[in-house]
């Protein structure tokens, strides 16, 4: 599903025309299309249908209420990873007992919390982790479940800061080491071990990685029931990448699915998916305004008011997003090849390198295609920016989600000492 299309000349999200949701709340703006949202969850689930998981949305790539109300309401669990997710999870109204915590550094307020909320299970990372934890479950008189996330040392083919599932990354417990692990946890007295985990990766487009870490993970459940550990669950987590721009290739969901029932459907347990980016990434755009054309000495820069402290990823991770004009184009139009940069004192501020635009001038707006993940989650204020607007389209309709913080907010936020 494609929410963004170009109609009698002008980029539409839905039925609404970005032009019009610009002339409204200026730019930049995030905008979300809440129908594609909508679809995506329910593919997967549809996908998934005969084995009835538990689809915990990963709130990383997109925290705004709206969106996990939006997803919460479709039926979603959450996978968390902080308090503050937790806190957000909560008050849109997901049930705890569909949340998974994950991270590898849960301090003791998170746990307590968690704990208090009584979810669905902690997915632990270490064995200092699972002794604050049985510690804590202790002094609260509970039984804290829990879920081992297995690293399976399988390379999931993506960024190497997006890399999740080798033993030189920090995550999980290697799965060679896990018989041991679960030893520990079934003779603490307060830690009921009902499942096991893996997160590989992010933006994952082979599935070979997949059928790999699957087959291990599968495994070792199957050994350690057989051992005796009872356990309910895997956690597949999640991982399954997008596609940003037309030269991209998204994996295809059928053959995810096929993967991911040939290892489970076996041993007729429970199944919990994670995924973030692939409900939410292409279901945004970031809108931004042209503020100079410059015309280097051996580059030309497309200078916008947006910048690396609201769309991040491609100063930290190189990614691509494809970059479509508000106006659409003479289909004969002669491309330019340019930098999109943005107004931050900082080379690294760019939007796109070496990209080849139709031509655009001073005041024309365009659009940062596949910009609902990892986009507003991870924007900031440096150079003292404050953040953008984000909206949620749903048909012929839009709402502001998120309003425009301002300078004077974040002012604000200081305070000076008396003495100064």
């Amino acid at each position: 599903m494609n929410s963004f299309e170009y109609k009698n000349g002008s980029l539409f999200a839905e039925q609404v025309k970005l032009a019009d949701i610009a002339a409204v709340v200026g730019t930049p703006f995030y905008c979300y299309c809440q129908s594609e949202i909508i679809f995506h969850f329910n593919a997967m689930k549809q996908e998934f249908a005969d084995l009835s998981p538990l689809i915990a949305y990963a709130m990383k790539a997109n925290s705004n209420q709206a969106i996990i109300s939006l997803l919460g309401n479709a039926g979603a669990g959450a996978d968390i990873v902080s308090l503050g997710e937790l806190e957000r999870a909560v008050a849109a109204g997901i049930d705890p007992k569909k949340i998974v915590f994950s991270g590898v550094g849960k301090n003791e307020k998170e746990m307590m919390r968690a704990l208090e909320l009584g979810i669905h299970c902690f997915n632990l990372e270490s064995v200092p982790e699972l002794e604050r934890l049985n510690d804590i479950a202790a002094k609260m008189n509970v039984i804290a479940p829990v879920s081992v996330r297995i690293n399976p040392d399988v390379d999931a083919k993506t960024h190497t800061k997006i890399s999740t599932g080798k033993f030189d990354n920090k995550f999980g417990i290697p799965y060679i080491e896990a018989n041991a692990v679960f030893k520990k946890i079934k003779n603490s007295s307060h830690l009921k071990a009902i499942g096991i985990d893996m997160h590989i990766g992010s933006q994952i487009i082979d599935l070979a990685p997949f059928d790999e870490a699957i087959s291990i993970l599968a495994s070792l459940f199957k050994s350690l029931n057989e051992n005796g550990h009872e356990l309910e669950h895997i956690d597949i987590g999640g991982g399954l990448g997008i596609s940003h721009g037309k030269n991209d290739k998204s994996p295809d969901l059928k053959e995810y699915a096929k993967i991911v029932r040939s290892h489970i459907k076996p041993l007729n347990c429970k199944l919990i998916i994670e995924p973030g980016r692939w409900l939410v990434g292409n279901a945004g755009v970031l809108v931004t305004k042209v503020e100079y054309f410059k015309q280097g000495a051996s580059k030309d820069f497309v200078i916008v008011n947006a910048a690396m402290n609201d769309l991040l990823r491609p100063a930290l991770y190189e990614a691509h997003h494809d970059i479509l004009p508000l106006s659409k184009p003479q289909d004969n139009a002669e491309q330019m090849k340019v930098d999109v940069v943005g107004p931050i004192c900082e080379s690294s501020d760019y939007l796109a390198q070496g990209q080849y635009l139709n031509p655009v001038k001073q005041d024309d707006l365009i659009a940062i295609m596949s910009a609902g993940a990892y986009g507003a989650a991870m924007a900031g204020t440096y150079n003292s920016r404050p953040l953008i607007t984000e909206v949620l389209v749903f048909g012929d309709k839009f709402e502001t989600i998120r309003e425009r913080q301002t300078i004077a907010d974040l002012i604000a936020l200081d305070n000076v000492p008396a003495w100064i």
